[in-house]
C-alpha cells in the first residue's frame, strides 16, 4: 500500500464570489466533528463506498488529500469588518463637524459680545443726546417764556401810553381849541367896544324912504343844528326817516336812498350822532368797514333827503384800498356809480386831512355843504376839520371820541 500511488480527490471550492470565509471554516469544523463521532460506522460505510464506485484504496489510506481549487479563492472584507470602518469614518466626519461647530459657536459668542457692547454704547449715547435735546428745549421754552412775558409787558405800556397820552393830547387840543376861541370872543368884543368909541360916519341927510332902493341880501345857507329845539321839523323828519329804514327797506330804491337793512343798533348809533351829538362827533366801530359804511350811508341818505344837491361827502382814509372799500360800500349801499365820484361830485375821497381841509374850504365858500367821514384808522382829528358843521369818525371799542364840541374833553 505504501508503494502504490495514492489517490488523489479534487473538491470543487466554491468561489469567493459564492461563499465567504466564515461559511467554509463553519463547514470545516462540521466535517471534523462528525468524522470523529461517527468513525466506526464511517468506516463500514466508506468500505461501501468505495466497493460500489470500484476504488479498492480505502477512506483511511486517503493520509494525503490534494485539494486543487478551480480558482484561487479569494477573501471578500467581512460586512463586521466595512460596519467598523464606516463608523471609523462618520466618527472622524463627526469630529470634525465637532470642531467646525465649536469654532462657529466661539465666533458667535464673540460677535454676541461684541454687539452687546455696541448696544451698550448707542443706549449711553441715546441717553446723551435725550438729555441734551430735553435741556435744550427746556432752554429755549424758557426763553420764549421770557419773549412772551416782555412783549405781554410791551403790550400793555402801549395801552397804558394810548389812554394816558393819547387821551392827554386830545384833551390838551381840546383846551387849545377852547383857549382860541375865548381868544377870538375876547378880540372881538375888545373890537366892537372900540368900534363904538370911534364917530367914522359923517352926519347923513335923512332921505325919505321912497327915495331909498330896497336891496336885498342874499341869503346865507343856514348849518344844521339837530340837538337845538329851533329845528324840530328837521328832527321830526329825522325819525321818521330811521323809522322807515328799520321797517320797510327798500333793496332796489333810487340812487342816494338806503338799499340795505337796517338794524336797530345801527339806527341807535345815528340817532346818538343826529341828536345827541349834534352831527359832529365820533360813533364807536361796528367792527367792520362794511358794517360802518352802511352807518355812514344812512347819515348820507338823510341828510341828502334833508339838503339836496347841496350836500357833498368827503371821505377820509390813509390808504387807497381803504378808501376803494369805502367806494365799493357806499355803490352798494346807496346805489350810487362811479360817475358820483370826483372833485366836481357828490362823493370825494382824500387820504390827507389837508387836502379834504381845503377842499372843505372851497365848498363852504361855494355855498355847499360838506360832510366829513373820517375812517376808523385815522389815529388823530386834523384841528382844520372841526371848524366844519358835519363830520362823523368812526373809532376802535377801545377808545370813545366826541368832538362834537369844541369844550369837549373826550380822548380818541
Amino acid at each position: 500500500m505504501n508503494g502504490e500511488p495514492q489517490p488523489v480527490i479534487h473538491l470543487k471550492v466554491p468561489s469567493s464570489g459564492e461563499y465567504g470565509q466564515d461559511s467554509l471554516s463553519a463547514d470545516v469544523e462540521e466535517m471534523d466533528e462528525k468524522s470523529s463521532i461517527h468513525s466506526s460506522s464511517d468506516d463500514e460505510f466508506s468500505r461501501d463506498i468505495w466497493h460500489e464506485t470500484g476504488v479498492d484504496t480505502p477512506v483511511d489510506k486517503l493520509v494525503n488529500v490534494e485539494i486543487k481549487p478551480e480558482e484561487e479563492v479569494e477573501l471578500a472584507p467581512s460586512p463586521t469588518s466595512t460596519l467598523v470602518g464606516s463608523e471609523i469614518t462618520i466618527a472622524e466626519e463627526l469630529k470634525s463637524e465637532e470642531v467646525s461647530l465649536r469654532l462657529t459657536i466661539e465666533q458667535l459668542r464673540a460677535t454676541y459680545h461684541q454687539l452687546q457692547g455696541q448696544v451698550l454704547v448707542t443706549q449711553t449715547n441715546m441717553g446723551q443726546f435725550i438729555q441734551e435735546s430735553l435741556r435744550e428745549l427746556e432752554e429755549r421754552k424758557q426763553v420764549l417764556k421770557v419773549a412772551v412775558e416782555q412783549l405781554e409787558r410791551r403790550q400793555e405800556r402801549i395801552r397804558a401810553e394810548m389812554r394816558t397820552n393819547f387821551a392827554g393830547a386830545s384833551q390838551d387840543l381840546a383846551i387849545r381849541v377852547q383857549g382860541f376861541k375865548d381868544y377870538l370872543v375876547g378880540s372881538l368884543q375888545d373890537l366892537a367896544a372900540a368900534a363904538d368909541q370911534l364917530e367914522l360916519s359923517p352926519k347923513v341927510v335923512p332921505v325919505s324912504p321912497s327915495a331909498v332902493p330896497v336891496v336885498k341880501e342874499p341869503e346865507v345857507p343856514q348849518s344844521p343844528k339837530f340837538a337845538e329845539q329851533a329845528f324840530q321839523a328837521q328832527t321830526k323828519q329825522v325819525r321818521r326817516l330811521l323809522d322807515h329804514y328799520r321797517s320797510q327797506p327798500d333793496y332796489y330804491g333810487p340812487p342816494w336812498k338806503l338799499r340795505r337793512t337796517f338794524e336797530p343798533i345801527h339806527g341807535e348809533r345815528v340817532s346818538n350822532w343826529f341828536f345827541t351829538q349834534g352831527g359832529r362827533g365820533a360813533l364807536k366801530s361796528m367792527g367792520t368797514r362794511l358794517q360802518n359804511v352802511l352807518i355812514a350811508s344812512a347819515v348820507i341818505s338823510i341828510l341828502r333827503e334833508l339838503y339836496g344837491d347841496r350836500l357833498r361827502v368827503l371821505i377820509l382814509a390813509n390808504a387807497p384800498e381803504r378808501l376803494g372799500e369805502w367806494r365799493r360800500g357806499l355803490q352798494d349801499c346807496l346805489g350810487v356809480s362811479r360817475a358820483d365820484f370826483g372833485p366836481d361830485r357828490g362823493l370825494l375821497l382824500f387820504e390827507t386831512p389837508e387836502n379834504l381841509a381845503q377842499k372843505a374850504d372851497r365848498l363852504v365858500k361855494e355855498r355847499l355843504l360838506p360832510f366829513i367821514l373820517i375812517d376808523e384808522t385815522e389815529e388823530m382829528i386834523s384841528l382844520a376839520i372841526l371848524q366844519f358843521p358835519l363830520w362823523l369818525a368812526f373809532v376802535s371799542d377801545s377808545q370813545h371820541p366826541n368832538y362834537g364840541d369844541s369844550r369837549s374833553t373826550s380822548s380818541w
